[in-house]
């Protein structure tokens, strides 16, 4: 453990806490379907470097992302990635060209843009505020909410937002919600790992560290796997709502006080 620490460049408990958060992070990516990068950026960001953060949740967030897209079969799969293709075209584009900025974004204003709005609108709907969206806007809400999390994508690992808020507002049911995240976050999971290979974030010793942190993600995808197949329609939504409030709240404290 001391040798890979040092080859990492981290303490041995720097090692140690990563593994935790991302076994923790896992496990309730497993359970609801989302929040593994939100909690592994804003954690580790207390402890390790910008780059080695966002480096580090790239491959476990690819591999999660197979698992939970691939859940109920291929073809499934394949028809949610067909049903929701506007979100990840916008996604998808602007992940690759939002990962070039990584050094040159202010931190503070995208981190306020994107925290205030989705914890204004989880917690109104978590008080029973309905905001579900007219259905002939529906396009134009996955093509505007696909770039929006395109552009937050590439430079923080962190594009699940935008989509709980339309998942969440059209009302989809637990499983299908669960799958269309699983695919989306697949799709864009696979942009951002291309585009930090190409600027070269995701390698040397930043490589090896996500590498070595897929095997809790995926210990505790498993675990959360169990928790999300007992769960009630209603009861993984408030879930749901309560974990967008908090994820909205935490990148609001991140720009606010780092």
């Amino acid at each position: 453990m001391s040798a890979l620490a040092d080859y990492l460049q981290l303490d041995p408990g720097q090692l140690i806490l990563a593994l935790l958060v991302t076994l923790f992070a896992g496990f309730v990516k497993g359970a609801v379907g989302f929040a593994m990068p939100l909690i592994m950026i804003s954690s580790f960001s207390s402890f390790l470097s910008a780059d080695m953060a966002l480096a580090g949740l790239i491959l476990p967030t690819l591999i999660s992302n197979i698992s939970q897209a691939f859940r109920q079969g291929v073809p499934a799969a394949v028809q949610t990635a067909i049903d929701y293709r506007r979100f990840l075209y916008g996604t998808v584009l602007f992940i690759l060209l939002s990962a070039q900025l990584f050094d040159d974004i202010p931190r503070v204003p995208y981190l306020l843009l994107l925290g205030i709005p989705v914890t204004a609108f989880a917690a109104l709907q978590l008080f029973g505020v309905p905001l579900a969206l007219r259905l002939e806007h529906r396009t134009r809400a996955e093509w505007g909410l696909g770039v929006i999390g395109g552009l937050y994508g590439g430079v923080s690992g962190i594009w699940g937002p935008p989509l709980l808020v339309y998942l969440l507002s059209v009302g989809v049911e637990k499983k299908q919600m669960v799958r269309a995240q699983g695919v989306v976050f697949l799709i864009g999971a696979v942009a951002l790992t291309a585009a930090h290979l190409g600027t070269g974030l995701l390698s040397g010793s930043r490589l090896v560290f996500s590498a070595l942190i897929v095997v809790p993600a995926q210990i505790g995808m498993v675990l959360g796997f169990r928790l999300q197949d007992r769960l009630a329609q209603d009861k993984f939504r408030k879930i749901t709502q309560i974990l967008l409030v908090i994820s909205g709240l935490n990148l609001v404290r991140q720009a606010l006080i780092g």
